[in-house]
């Protein structure tokens, strides 16, 4: 039985792995502090850009840390709101893996045609994520040797990230604010962050209208909400996922909600002031460090990916 199964935490030995393995175009991503940034805010934040690598998003290492590990005669099946999918579809093309994405029908056009583009079999179905993650579990059953790969279940996802955490130790935040979807990234740095820089606070943000995580951390158990209502598709779950749920009790600190309207202005400060285009989920971190208001000098957040739909550059930009 694996160190995770028994404890319900990740391994920090894993991370330190995944950190010497991943395609180094994933790794070493840059994390500064910017003064235009900084008068905007009205305060220092060292930002660590995920956004600049073939699948503009963080997902990229622990999709390619995990099929790093697999048969490539196995077909991998998973559900994505458009990352994580981009980012086992490039992991997949890399080792010749057959990989099929189930999506919402709601999913972004632009994710779906990147998925697409990146060789993976793209499955359209259900009003939402969750329900094209039920219809993705249920297409792999019927798939012999099919792997089912579940985003915030699956240690090794967890784990990639994690390298995320082990670069950003070397800046030894007081708060480190960190977007939370399933939860594998904030777990896989959390856990890295308790190893080497355990006066460090994890703090995780979500879309108000996405609450389910911030619930079910706060309540130490799985709690789904009935719907989501966020332009923050990338953040947007209703139904957690048990293991991340546990992982977070292990190494959150707190979790924040923040609106619409704040994740609106984040986008459009970044925009302003790094010239990076973020997609809204990938700004909630500056959109809670505009109001965070906690312990040290030190804060410091991860811009985690830049696949927005066309139209929203021209919401903020107008």
């Amino acid at each position: 039985m694996s160190v995770e199964a028994e404890t319900g935490k990740l391994d920090p030995a894993n991370i330190e792995h995944a950190s010497r393995v991943i395609d180094p175009v994933f790794r070493g991503t840059p994390q500064f502090r910017d003064p235009f940034l900084a008068e905007r805010l009205g305060k220092d934040v060292v930002v660590k850009v995920e956004s600049v690598n073939p699948v503009r998003s963080f997902k990229g290492r622990g999709a390619d840390y995990c099929l790093s590990r697999l048969d490539a005669q196995r077909e991998v099946v998973c559900a994505s709101a458009g990352n994580f999918g981009q980012a086992i579809a490039y992991a997949g093309r890399a080792r010749g893996i057959a990989v099929s994405v189930f999506a919402a029908t709601t999913a972004n056009p632009a994710k779906v045609a990147r998925m697409r583009a990146l060789g993976a079999n793209v499955v359209l179905v259900g009003h939402d994520f969750d329900a094209a993650k039920n219809a993705a579990r249920e297409h792999a059953k019927q798939r012999p040797g099919a792997l089912f790969l579940e985003d915030g279940e699956d240690p090794r996802v967890a784990e990639g990230a994690g390298t995320i955490g082990l670069e950003l130790a070397a800046v030894a935040p007081d708060t480190l604010l960190v977007p939370v979807g399933n939860g594998a990234l904030i777990a896989g740095v959390g856990c890295w962050m308790r190893f080497a820089s355990p006066d460090t606070r994890v703090v995780g943000v979500c879309a108000a209208g996405a609450p389910a995580m911030e619930i079910s951390w706060r309540r130490g158990e799985p709690v789904c909400t009935d719907t989501t209502s966020t332009i923050a598709d990338g953040v947007a779950v209703r139904v957690p996922v048990p293991a991340a749920v546990t992982w977070m009790q292990h190494y959150v600190d707190d979790v924040l909600l923040v609106d619409d309207e704040q994740i609106l202005q984040a986008v459009r400060i970044v925009d302003e002031t790094l010239g990076l285009p973020l997609e809204p989920a990938g700004a909630i971190g500056i959109a809670a460090a505009m109001e965070y208001d906690g312990p040290g000098e030190i804060l410091a957040t991860v811009l985690t990916g830049s696949n927005f739909a066309p139209e929203l550059l021209d919401r903020i930009r107008r």
